[in-house]
């Protein structure tokens, strides 16, 4: 998408879900947007092999209280 056809999505998605937004913010959110589709571009465009695993999920030890 060019930056124009991000801002008129934006502005068009904020109508469809009743969210005001003036024109500065309307323009921060399509900046951010065009920023995030950037990254997943360079995500998609990894390749990965047959074999390659995802990472486990990450999930903490259990708090321990201190002793004292």
């Amino acid at each position: 998408m060019t930056e124009e056809q991000t801002l008129a999505y934006v502005q068009a998605a904020s109508v469809a879900v009743a969210l005001p937004l003036n024109e500065a913010q309307a323009q921060r959110v399509a900046t951010h947007l065009q920023r995030t589709a950037a990254l997943a571009a360079l995500l998609d465009a990894f390749e990965l092999e047959v074999d390659d695993e995802p990472a486990e999920i990450y999930c903490p030890a259990p708090f321990q209280p201190s002793p004292h």
